[in-house]
């Protein structure tokens, strides 16, 4: 797994499904592929910190203008970012007020990897080179995304679109800009096309980004980036990322995800929490831990997987301490296509043993898929890829409905409103 590339490849051969609530059509055919007594957030009800998100997340359903703002991160399946777009979506369509800007993202395609297919960031490719975190042989600075996009070359324009094949029912603009990178170096000059466009623009050294004050809100832009001395050696600019921003009230959905990573992953990332200090997240939900475990069972290390998450947990506490955390169990797969992980169910324990101790919720889909070898009835059954670890579209389709049903079950309970009248709320949001 850690050494898995996925290629683009990864989604030809799917239809897109839109934004279609796909559980109530899949359960009465394939219902016993799936435990759907285990389908809830354990320990949610007992926790503060999600009970002031639900509430958050009540006001803006019931009509209220205000901020709400959900962190995903993980590995590949969140830099496919199709389960975690879909819950993005069923948020963001929820009424007038919950579309939130779209926020920080990351120009995959620049470093030669797979792009989520709601926005789209481009540029000369072979001028540029990419640098994962989870990339051992790799090593250059990383940022909040994990993933940095090295430009060594004279001169290129960035085309940049906010909106692509998303599901939204309005589109995202923005008329604030931030491009994350290396400003401890001055090699180059970024400059946005329209000149008419820029009110302002101002350099923040110590979070490391360029910021634009826009005229107007915008949805697409043209930048350049352009090389100020060609006598300079060994020029560098090195893309961590860009945030679409606007004032809007309602729900932001950020996710991060890289590759192959794992918790040592993103502890290479020397800039991440520093870059997450410009955040302060209602909600972050953790899916990262299958690349930690993919490996043979004499090689897991659990003490120190239990470390790292920990860690991990303690860092989102110092960036907000009332932050709501949800930590995901990955999903049962299949080493080397042969043999089933034992390894996730010692993630398991581990991660139920982490929320108690912290009085946070667990999201079990471990257990929700049906525990060890479960991942092969869900190939069967044309929900995973032959691999056994990455799911099909249609299997992400239904693991966002998943969590989407687990959500709203809890949120019910804390606000005392009707689960199927909440959930019917999301099932319509695209008619």
């Amino acid at each position: 797994m850690r050494y898995y590339v996925i290629l683009i490849l990864f989604f030809i051969g799917f239809k897109t499904l839109g934004q279609e609530y796909v559980l109530d059509n899949f359960i009465p055919k394939y219902g016993n592929r799936i435990e759907m007594d285990s389908n809830k957030l354990i320990g949610a009800d007992k926790s503060p910190s999600f009970n002031n998100f639900f509430s958050k997340l009540d006001s803006i359903y019931i009509g209220k203008k205000e901020k709400l703002h959900i962190f995903h991160i993980g590995g590949s399946h969140i830099q496919a970012d199709i389960y975690s777009n879909k819950l993005r979506t069923y948020f963001q369509n929820m009424n007038a007020v919950s579309m939130g800007q779209r926020g920080f993202v990351f120009p995959f395609q620049l470093a030669h990897t797979n792009n989520p297919t709601n926005y789209s960031i481009k540029a000369s490719k072979d001028k540029w080179k990419g640098y994962r975190n989870s990339v051992l042989k790799d090593s250059i600075a990383w940022g909040l995304a994990g993933v940095t996009a090295a430009f060594r070359d004279c001169s290129d324009t960035i085309y940049i679109n906010a909106n692509y094949k998303n599901n939204t029912k309005e589109n995202y603009t923005f008329d604030k800009l931030r491009i994350f990178y290396n400003t401890w170096k001055e090699d180059y000059k970024l400059t946005i096309l329209d000149s008419n466009l820029v009110v302002s623009e101002t350099l923040n050294d110590q979070m490391m980004y360029r910021e634009f004050q826009l005229s107007s809100a915008v949805a697409s832009l043209k930048m350049s980036i352009q090389i100020k001395d060609t006598t300079t050696i060994n020029p560098e600019f090195l893309m961590m990322g860009i945030e679409f921003m606007n004032n809007n009230p309602g729900i932001e959905y950020t996710s991060i995800g890289v590759n192959g990573a794992s918790f040592g992953s993103y502890n290479r990332s020397a800039f991440f929490e520093k870059q997450l200090l410009l955040y302060k997240p209602d909600l972050f939900i953790i899916s990262v831990g299958t690349n930690d475990a993919y490996k043979p069972q004499s090689e897991f290390k659990e003490d120190e997987y239990r470390m790292n998450y920990e860690a991990f947990i303690q860092m989102i506490q110092r960036v907000n301490p009332n932050c709501a955390i949800l930590l995901t169990v990955p999903n049962d797969n299949y080493y080397k296509k042969k043999y089933p992980n034992k390894n996730t169910a010692v993630q398991e324990q581990i991660i139920l043993q982490l929320a108690e101790k912290y009085n946070m919720a667990t999201w079990n889909l471990y257990e929700i898929m049906g525990g060890l070898g479960s991942s092969y009835k869900w190939y069967r059954n044309k929900l995973m890829r032959s691999d056994r670890i990455h799911f099909t579209y249609l299997g992400y389709s239904l693991k966002a409905d998943l969590l989407l049903n687990a959500l709203v079950n809890s949120w019910a309970n804390c606000t005392n409103r009707n689960p199927k009248t909440l959930l019917n709320q999301f099932k319509m949001v695209n008619e």
